[in-house]
């Protein structure tokens, strides 16, 4: 079952989760903006090693705490990797209280119907288990809707709740995240699609059951709104999905309930060549931006 303490601060606490998540296809681009070219390094395992490097001395800044910090998503290799000696889930509970996650997704497919749906996981079960072991929460996986069509989304959100599910029997919490680009066509349309199906798969779920939606922040603000309040909802996250920090956040603050999981939004500005003091100055400006933009009530 999932730890008492870090479900309480997940359900009810005030802040929003950094996702330190990215993966193959995305790291270079995010060490790009870091300030480490590809140029820097040889391989995959030496673009691993440098984004590891980033990471920790995220985690491990002293801005990077509670209040405003509730959680971190994971890459699986940061999961296995360590920050002051201590393995980086356990470091990020008992050292800074912050609630680990792991990304347990392998990338989204190519398009079909208008969506890419998830990879197949073929190790999934042992991933799991190895997360429980590692002291681990939950988990986080991501496909796309790219147009409104009704099949596409009724078969991403199937997807995501068949191997939510599958996660939930290992004892932890799944954030379940069809994303919507932020560049479909007919966004609100997708959008309107994706919360029917959702509310759908909410209410089938038994008595007990809880999942997190990670969910592009809409084109309607509190459109939302019916998913944050069911009961089988513990959270509802947004993601950035490529908007810039601050135009994300203006986004965000006007959905209530809603809090961010932002990745590259929460890393803009964050530069290799830094002092360690500007470094965590421009790491506490972000977490202060997106922890307001995060702090907007939902209404009973």
């Amino acid at each position: 079952m999932a730890d008492a303490k870090m479900r309480e601060q997940m359900g009810k606490a005030p802040g929003f989760i950094a996702a330190l998540d990215q993966s193959g296809g995305s790291t270079p681009s995010a060490l790009a903006l870091y300030g480490v070219p590809e140029t820097d390094y040889r391989g995959e395992a030496e673009m691993f090693a440098e984004v590891h490097k980033m990471r920790v001395r995220i985690i491990t800044a002293p801005s990077f705490a509670r209040p405003k910090i509730l959680a971190a998503i994971l890459f699986e290799a940061t999961m296995d990797g360590e920050a002051e000696g201590l393995p980086v889930p356990t470091y990020l509970w008992r050292e800074r209280g912050i609630v680990p996650f792991l990304k347990c997704d392998k990338g989204p497919q190519e398009e079909k119907d208008g969506v890419s749906l998830l990879k197949p996981i073929p190790d999934l079960d042992a991933l799991l288990a190895h997360a429980v072991k590692k002291g681990v929460f939950g988990t986080k996986m991501r496909s796309i809707v790219h147009r409104a069509t009704r099949r596409g989304v009724a078969a991403i959100v199937a997807q995501q709740f068949e191997i939510g599910e599958r996660i939930a029997r290992h004892g932890l919490v799944p954030i379940l995240e069809p994303e919507v680009s932020i560049k479909a066509p007919d966004k609100a349309e997708a959008e309107a699609m994706l919360r029917d199906e959702i509310m759908t798969h909410l209410d089938r779920l038994g008595p007990g059951r809880e999942v997190m939606l990670k969910l592009t922040i809409p084109s309607t603000p509190g459109f939302y709104s019916p998913l944050i309040a069911h009961p089988s909802t513990l959270r509802v996250v947004a993601l950035s999905g490529g908007y810039a920090r601050a135009q994300a956040c203006e986004k965000l603050s006007r959905n209530p309930g809603m809090i961010a999981s932002f990745s590259r939004a929460f890393a803009e500005g964050l530069r290799k060549s830094m002092s360690d003091a500007e470094f965590d100055a421009a790491l506490a400006a972000s977490a202060d931006e997106i922890y307001r933009a995060s702090s907007v009530k939902a209404v009973a």
